[in-house]
């Protein structure tokens, strides 16, 4: 399988929770710079909801 973690050239959100008894992990690189890490069920919502309102596709909503 290909390595799905975004990068600067790839940006994007990875988001992984391998088992149900595992905590998930997530990373994130938008276009514009900005960069997260989220290890914790609770902290990678808080890290998809913060990407994809404000960073991502939302660029293109506000011309950002």
């Amino acid at each position: 399988m290909a390595d799905l973690t975004p990068t600067p050239d790839r940006p994007g959100l990875h988001v992984s929770k391998p088992s149900p008894n595992t905590p998930a992990t997530g990373s994130a690189v938008c276009h514009c710079g900005a960069t997260a890490t989220a290890t914790g069920d609770n902290q990678v919502r808080a890290l998809v909801e913060g990407y994809t309102a404000n960073h991502g596709a939302a660029h293109n909503r506000t011309g950002r």
